[in-house]
């Protein structure tokens, strides 16, 4: 027998309006046209331009006009009227939405264009076809090649043999960019140094250092590939250079792969005599207004017949329009506001560093602070800093570069750790490259110059810089 049981829960949900807002908010310089001009397709009685009456501008989004004349509830039932929704409100998020880019030749097709000059025939053509399908966007070939007969065999009722694929492979690996589908680093590196003139000593060199030392010289031991090779230092140096020039990732460098995007800074700093000022990018200042015709048919339909069911119908598609309208142009509004007391929050806290640019004056500075100021929601104060950037004289920088972790000294002080690394960068630049600094040596000398820092807090922040351990900053 099932039973009935009455269940009390506080729960807290985001109105459309605060949804519209969010959205918003993330939403970048570049994107904020885009997403304006898709409103404006959608919703007829939003309109660009400056509102002349702006009486109609400042109504709350939610209420209407001459309720004394006219109740809308006559008109309206809830069972008619769902209120306005956002078109995809469940799975849509402005994060997933790409700035759009201009198209270009892909890798994948600028290899195919380069496999129709090879005459292979038809069997061939599409075994190199399969080949290539398998190159990953970084330009490697990982998939075996009998996985790759077994994808020929079944989807092209294609048989072959390692034999077969490895000829064509090897033509392609003459296509354009130098170094394409290798099989691993070592296979790319040659196939870039096959292309070098072996008729300098240096080049011949450098192809026997990876065909017959690579493993100590991903290790930087120098000293071992000098015995075995029975070279000079002063030669491997030579060879090194040229190895060190090659490169890694062949196909990061087609710009089919690669999302070209412009930095659209969303403020402007200018330092006039001392006194900051900052503006707003006009992009994110629209001028939208709500269509003048909307408002006035809705306010024509106060005096017609209250009972007519199509009446009653274009009545909920007209205030559905105009509240749309209004909500839009007030999340526009909000944003403004938002990002605007967000900055202002932020050069008042790095007030020092916006007069100089010098990073060595940056303060500590979490999310939680800045929320605190502006008293908002730290959720909040992530969207701006994580999509958002400014044009400040010394450069445009994402708003999150100002916010860092705050580390003490030997005078109870909290620095930035961004000054700690640019610390740590410097003693890393000017060390005997012979003999670099390990992590605890590092750690001593911060530890010398008043920073209280651990060992495993310096090999976090030599990682995040994408510093190497010592052992491969070695040099020759």
């Amino acid at each position: 027998m099932q039973k009935l049981n009455l269940i009390q829960s506080l729960g807290q949900k985001l109105s459309p309006q605060q949804i519209q807002f969010i959205k918003l908010l993330q939403v970048p310089t570049a994107e904020l046209e885009a997403r304006i001009k898709e409103e404006l397709e959608v919703n007829p009685a939003l309109e660009e331009g400056r509102e002349k009456d702006e009486e109609l501008q400042n109504e709350e989004p939610a209420e209407d006009t001459n309720t004394d004349e006219l109740d809308i509830e006559d008109y309206l039932n809830d069972d008619d009227f769902a209120g306005y929704k956002m078109a995809g409100d469940g799975n849509y998020s402005e994060e997933d939405k790409d700035i759009p880019i201009s198209s270009g030749t892909s890798l994948h097709e600028q290899l195919i264009s380069q496999l129709g000059f090879l005459r292979l025939d038809d069997r061939q053509e599409i075994i190199g076809r399969q080949l290539i399908g398998s190159i990953e966007a970084d330009g490697y070939i990982r998939r075996d090649l009998e996985a790759i007969m077994n994808d020929l065999a079944f989807s092209q009722n294609i048989e072959t043999t390692e034999d077969e694929l490895e000829q064509i492979l090897y033509r392609i690996q003459g296509f354009d960019p130098p170094g394409i589908a290798a099989r691993n680093l070592k296979e790319c590196l040659l196939i870039q140094l096959e292309k070098r003139d072996h008729e300098l000593p240096e080049n011949d060199l450098a192809h026997q250092v990876i065909s017959e030392c690579f493993e100590e010289f991903t290790k930087k031991h120098y000293s071992k590939i000098e015995k075995k090779l029975s070279v000079s230092d002063e030669d491997l140096k030579d060879a090194v250079h040229i190895i060190t020039r090659l490169n890694p990732k062949p196909g990061g460098i087609s710009e089919g792969l690669v999302k070209t995007q412009f930095l659209i800074p969303d403020f402007i700093l200018k330092n006039r005599d001392g006194k900051l000022e900052l503006s707003l990018n006009s992009r994110n200042a629209p001028e939208l207004k709500v269509s003048r015709s909307y408002a006035d048919m809705f306010d024509s339909y106060q005096k017609s017949d209250k009972t007519d069911q199509k009446l009653k119908e274009t009545v909920s598609f007209v205030k559905q329009k105009l509240d749309a309208a209004k909500w839009f142009i007030d999340a526009v509004r909000q944003r403004q506001n938002t990002l605007l007391n967000t900055m202002n929050a932020i050069l008042d806290f790095q007030h020092d560093y916006f007069q100089e640019g010098d990073e060595a004056k940056l303060k500590p500075m979490i999310l939680k602070d800045i929320a605190e100021v502006i008293q908002m929601d730290i959720s909040t104060v992530s969207r701006v800093a994580n999509s958002k950037s400014i044009q400040t004289e010394f450069g445009i920088f994402p708003l999150k570069y100002f916010f860092s972790e705050g580390i003490s000294t030997e005078s109870g002080e909290d620095v930035s750790s961004r000054e700690v690394k640019q610390k740590l960068k410097n003693l890393i630049d000017e060390e005997d490259k012979s003999k670099p600094l390990s992590d605890d040596k590092l750690e001593k000398l911060l530890r010398a110059e008043g920073y209280n820092i651990a060992r495993r807090t310096v090999a976090k922040y030599r990682e995040q810089m994408n510093l190497p351990v010592a052992r491969l900053r070695k040099e020759l």
